[in-house]
């Protein structure tokens, strides 16, 4: 069989990922797009940017597995599966001691607990609200006048942070004009926020039972505001890998690859025994 290649796609709300592996499981490229409520159009940008770095052909990737919140609408791919397991196995890829991930993408937030082999032991999501996701932090930069990049610095230098107390985004919004009328300076406000994301996530994470070493992933562990807050109050340190926004997509990839071993192992038995 000629060399071949498996192609991880991970399509959220914000952002379209995807990761080539060669047959070894060697990660050749990855890369990452805004979606823009653009899904479909995306993840088809998405995967040829990734084919034109590599100067790979199309006919050469023998699967492209898909996972995130826009799996489903992937033209001619050839397995979807869930946000939860590709997470975690390529949490485990990345790092093997790793025992719990906390993923917070754009629309939903994940905690999930790994077994010693890197299987799925308990999770909890939260996908019903936008508090303790990054559209909680676009909204509330929107409101602040800053860009969402800012808001990491901003909060780690503040010497103080505001107390939001609403933990819906709409009224969130409308404390943090309350609180900007009143004289609380941006720094703090945006330490405050950051805060408040970790505290909802920290809900959610002791739901399944907080084992260290913990993963932070997704989008949002660029922000250091939440990091630094996760780790205080965690009272843990939060490992962030080199891109965090790719772990679902590498997972994919992975699996993908286990995929086509498995068959080819099948086959060749079956040629055996013919």
């Amino acid at each position: 069989m000629s060399a071949y290649y498996v192609m991880g796609l991970d399509i959220g709300s914000a952002t379209a990922k995807a990761v080539l592996l060669d047959e070894s499981g060697y990660s050749l490229a990855f890369a990452v797009r805004p979606t823009r409520g653009r899904l479909v159009q995306s993840a088809e940008e998405v995967k040829q940017e990734i084919l034109a770095h590599t100067g790979v052909s199309e006919e050469a990737v023998k699967a492209i597995i898909t996972t995130g919140y826009g799996r489903d609408i992937v033209q001619n791919k050839t397995k979807s599966l869930t946000e939860i397991t590709c997470h975690a196995r390529g949490a485990y890829a990345t790092m093997p001691n790793i025992r719990f991930v906390i993923d917070i993408g754009g629309q939903d937030s994940k905690a999930i607990l790994l077994e010693p082999d890197g299987q799925v032991g308990r999770f909890e999501m939260n996908d019903k609200c936008a508090a303790g996701t990054g559209r909680f932090l676009e909204v509330m930069a929107r409101t602040l006048g800053i860009h969402l990049d800012e808001m990491g610095d901003m909060a780690i230098h503040s010497e103080k942070y505001s107390k939001i107390s609403s933990t819906c985004t709409v009224f969130a919004e409308s404390e943090v004009i309350s609180l900007l009328a009143q004289g609380e300076e941006i720094p703090a406000v945006v330490s405050g926020l950051c805060r408040a994301i970790a505290e909802r996530v920290y809900g959610l994470a002791s739901r399944v039972g907080i084992t260290p070493p913990i993963m932070m992933t997704g989008g949002v562990a660029k922000n250091k505001g939440v990091v630094n807050w996760l780790s205080r109050i965690l009272n843990q340190e939060m490992i962030i890998p080199p891109e965090p926004q790719i772990i679902g997509a590498l997972g994919a990839g992975i699996m993908g690859l286990e995929m086509i071993k498995k068959s080819n192992e099948k086959m060749n038995i079956i040629t055996q025994n013919t």
